[in-house]
């Protein structure tokens, strides 16, 4: 059978190219064509389009990008059109995702959703719009079956696929020696995002606790799919490296990290890292987001757990006496390390273990099959 995906940023690329591989164990013939990244086409997906020329963040960035906005969904359109492939995957991404949708239903085209959009967090009603342009839903938070049964819409909870990717992770056990990271000197983490706004707004102010911490050295998490000279400011700091494509060997080593709000915060959790969240937009885009929210938090750790275990930084309180206090309260002997540690402990208790790509790809094949 043929399988059009679209994920429209990173963590998306890498549910995709999971999702990918669950497919194939119940599909051998399947065959892949879509919107992704590096790592959906590397698993063999035909790829149309890259995110990285997709992606923007924040209701100002997107009113300003519009126009191209419009010419992708255009792009998409007459490319679906032309493959008819047996089912659409749509995966998270729901400002571009969203619109797909109702095209694809209105041409006759089955669609699935896997990783829903945030629905919950605001604009509730969206979930009647996903009722009527979706045919089947794989959610990926517990919590999200009991929200769409308001909406009288069955959903499939298959489990969270972060456990896939984090129970395949082996550490490099000569990361250090490959990156002329010091043995006897303790690391502070600083994942600053997969977007050049998240880079422009959290970093510099990320990196002033540098000074404060004079014993620790600190390594960024960067991303190749950004230009390299985003970073070249950084990598010329003194006790600051940077190192790309590897997140997690950073997390392995490292006692605390900061961490833009996004995916990345529910892995440092899940890979057991204490952590303060980090979000900054524009003045707009922030006064537009917090009349419209309608969740306590922005974390998913925090949205997971509900409650505050880890911190959150937001806008003006992401400067350099907060992210001090915070760090300094998680590094080994602070203050809130060991109570933030036995909260990851339940939480990776409702999240539950690897497996969600294989149950979320045997269901969409035997959904398919059985018509």
């Amino acid at each position: 059978m043929t399988y059009y995906l679209i994920a429209g940023e990173r963590s998306g690329d890498l549910h995709g190219a999971n999702l990918i591989k669950g497919i194939r164990q119940h599909d051998p013939q399947a065959q892949f064509r879509g919107w992704g990244g590096d790592q959906m086409e590397q698993v063999g997906m035909e790829l149309v389009t890259h995110y990285k020329d997709t992606a923007f963040m924040g209701f100002l960035e997107v009113a300003m990008n519009l126009h191209k906005i419009s010419g992708f969904l255009k792009k998409c359109k007459k490319d679906l059109l032309a493959q008819r492939p047996d089912t659409l995957i749509l995966i998270d991404y729901p400002g571009f995702n969203l619109r797909i949708a109702a095209f694809a239903k209105q041409h006759g085209i089955k669609v699935f959703y896997y990783i829903s959009p945030k629905v919950w967090a605001w604009n509730q009603k969206r979930a009647l719009k996903i009722k009527a342009t979706v045919d089947r839903m794989f959610v990926i938070f517990p919590f999200e079956t009991d929200f769409y049964s308001k909406y009288e819409y069955k959903v499939d909870y298959v489990g969270n696929p972060l456990m896939d990717a984090i129970a395949a992770f082996r550490p490099d056990p000569d990361f250090r020696a490959k990156h002329g990271i010091a043995a006897d000197k303790p690391v502070v983490a600083l994942l600053p995002g997969s977007r050049r706004q998240e880079i422009v707004n959290m970093l510099d102010t990320m990196l002033t606790v540098q000074p404060h911490f004079q014993d620790y050295q600190f390594v960024i998490s960067g991303v190749s799919n950004l230009p390299a000279s985003l970073y070249e400011k950084y990598q010329a700091l003194p006790n600051v490296q940077v190192i790309f494509e590897a997140t997690y060997d950073i997390l392995h080593i490292t006692e605390a990290a900061l961490v833009t709000s996004g995916t990345a915060t529910l892995e440092t959790a899940l890979l057991n890292i204490p952590e303060v969240v980090c979000y900054r937009t524009s003045g707009i885009s922030y006064a537009i987001a917090k009349r419209l929210i309608r969740v306590p938090y922005i974390s998913l750790v925090n949205l997971i757990m509900n409650k505050e275990v880890v911190r959150e930084l937001i806008q003006d309180e992401l400067n350099t006496q907060q992210l001090v206090e915070e760090l300094r309260a998680l590094l080994p002997g602070g203050t809130k390390r060991q109570e933030q540690l036995h909260d990851y402990a339940r939480l990776q208790e409702l999240v539950g273990g690897p497996g969600a790509s294989q149950r979320a790809g045997g269901l969409m094949v035997k959904y398919l099959l059985n018509g």
